[in-house]
Parts: structure tokens; sequence; C-alpha cells
């Protein structure tokens, strides 16, 4: 038996075949229920929310954006400065009957903050009906003026305005302010040496030498030779010192560093030339000793006033 041939012929063994195709058949059936229901699923899900969202924005609209109740009536305006307070609502672009919900308060402010003249602006709601803003201005401290070529030949005179930042502006139009016949600012010192084409209104000057010459402006101000003279003009064209001629006629030089003590040896220098009767024609403070002066005699001199700065704007902030 261990060497008995067993082959055969393996077409006439029998052979089980499974049906493939039925259980494919069924596995598809059973994805395509299992697909439908979740796509239906989704589907309520979603009309379901876009219902719901819908149905919100209807009642905010009714509720609130189409509110009369929270229409503006009333827009409240604060400023530190000049601008009249009907300018400002017309900057603001706000107008009487604007929903106070439906309002930008955003764009508001930075509508305002993009003129010039204003430094920075506040923008509130006052339910029910009213918009409050405060703003805050920029103050001019100094001047420069410039020619601009006229149509048909010629020249304009163009006058730009500083900060104490170094912010370039344009002078307001008086007509736009609280007080039209009010004080004009050409007692403001003049700054000249600098260079035209950088003037561009709602830009701030990068010269280091214009920047110098504001915090001297600003300074003085606060020191204790204000209401004894007055600067009528700075030259910024020399490298490192600022050339000053007072409302006196005195010259002064100025190294840009230092100010404060320098304006401090100017009263010292001061005192000791109405000690003696004398009155200063010239004096560098640039140079750390020895100071060289030029002196008059005081009664060679004649009386000048010195221009009053009566400025209209608040010292706080908004």
């Amino acid at each position: 038996m261990w060497f008995t041939d067993k082959t055969t012929n393996r077409r006439g063994r029998r052979q089980t075949v499974l049906d493939v195709k039925l259980r494919s058949d069924q596995v598809r059936a059973g994805r395509l229920r299992v697909v439908s229901v979740l796509l239906a699923i989704l589907g309520g899900g979603a009309l379901t929310f876009l219902l719901l969202w819908r149905g919100g924005q209807l009642t905010l609209d009714r509720l609130i954006y189409q509110n009369p109740s929270f229409a503006a009536q009333s827009i409240e305006v604060q400023t530190d400065g000049v601008i009249s307070p009907e300018q400002l609502r017309k900057w603001s672009g706000v107008k009487s009957g604007d929903n106070l919900f439906a309002l930008d308060l955003l764009r508001v402010k930075r509508d305002l903050e993009m003129i010039p003249l204003i430094r920075s602006a506040t923008v509130q709601r006052v339910l029910p009906n009213t918009l409050r803003l405060s703003v805050s201005e920029r103050e001019p401290i100094a001047q420069v003026v410039t020619l601009r070529p006229r149509v048909g030949g010629g020249f304009d005179k163009v006058a730009y305005h500083f900060d104490e930042t170094g912010k370039v502006m344009q002078p307001i139009d008086r007509r736009l302010t609280t007080d039209p016949e009010g004080q004009s600012n050409d007692w403001l010192p003049l700054l000249t040496g600098v260079n035209g084409a950088e003037l561009m209104p709602g830009r701030a000057l990068e010269t280091p030498q214009v920047l110098a010459a504001l915090r001297l402006i600003s300074a003085f101000d606060r020191s204790s030779m204000t209401g004894l003279a007055d600067i009528q003009r700075v030259d910024v064209s020399a490298p490192e010192v600022l050339q000053v001629r007072t409302g006196q006629g005195t010259e002064i030089v100025f190294a840009v560093a230092d100010l404060d003590r320098q304006l401090r040896r100017w009263r010292l220098v001061h005192d000791l030339g109405i000690r003696n009767g004398r009155v200063l024609s010239a004096l560098d403070l640039s140079i750390s000793n020895n100071l060289p002066a030029r002196w008059v005699e005081a009664r060679a001199v004649p009386p000048t006033s010195i221009k009053p700065k009566t400025s209209r704007y608040k010292k706080k902030n908004v």
C-alpha cells in the first residue's frame, strides 16, 4: 500500500463554490443604509442650524439692529482743543438716526484718528440713544513756512505745524474752530532749514535736528526763562547745534543734548546781565565752560514786549 499510485483526475472531484457575489451585495446594501442615515442626520442638522441661524438673525434685526429705540438721537462731543463739535461729528461719519448697535465703533475711532489734527479718540454707546465721542487734539508748538508754485506763475506761502512729537499738520481752518475770531497761531516759533520735501501732513518727521528743536521749544515753555524771553526762530540747518533767535533780538546757540541744563545756564547769565545793567546780544550755550557772550547796555536796547501764549488747549487727557 506504500507504493500504490493514487493519481486521479481532478476534474472528477466534487468542488464547493462560495457565493461571494451574494455576500458582497449584502455588505454593499448595509453600507448604503448607513451612509443614507448619516446623510439624513447631517442634512437635518444643517437645515435645523440654518433655520435657527436665520431665525436668530431676523430676531436680532427686529429687536436690536432695526429697533428705533436704539437710533442715535444725540451725538455728544468732548474735546480738549479748538475743533468745533459740529466738525468732529462730520468727521466721525455718524448721522442722527443711525442704529447704535449697527455702528462699527472701531471704524469711527479709526476715521477720527486718521485726521492729523487728532491725537486720539474714544467712542462709546450710551444706551438707549446716545453716542459719545471724546477727542484729544494735537497742539501745535512750531511751524514751517515754505513756498508752493502757483498755477499761472509765482509762489504761495504754505504753513505747516508740528506738535511735540514731530507730527506734521496743516493749520486748521479757523472757521472750523469754536472761536473763529480768536487768537491766531502766528506766535508759533518758526523752524528754518527744514527740508520741504519731507513735509507730509499726517506723517511725523524723524529728522534728529527737527526733533531736538521741538524738544527745546517744549523745554523752554517749562523753564524759568518763560516770561523773560520768547523763541522766535530756530535754525536746524547746522549739525549738532540749534541756532535760536529770540523776540528780543538775542542770538543763542544750543547743543542738541541736555537742553534743560542749558536753559538753566541761560537764566543765570540773564540774571547776571540784569544786575550789571546789560542785555545779552549773543550767547553760545553749546560750550561746556567759559561761555562766549556778547553784551549791550540795557539803556541802548529799546523795550520789547513778549508775545503772550494763551493756549486754547486744555492740558489733560480725554
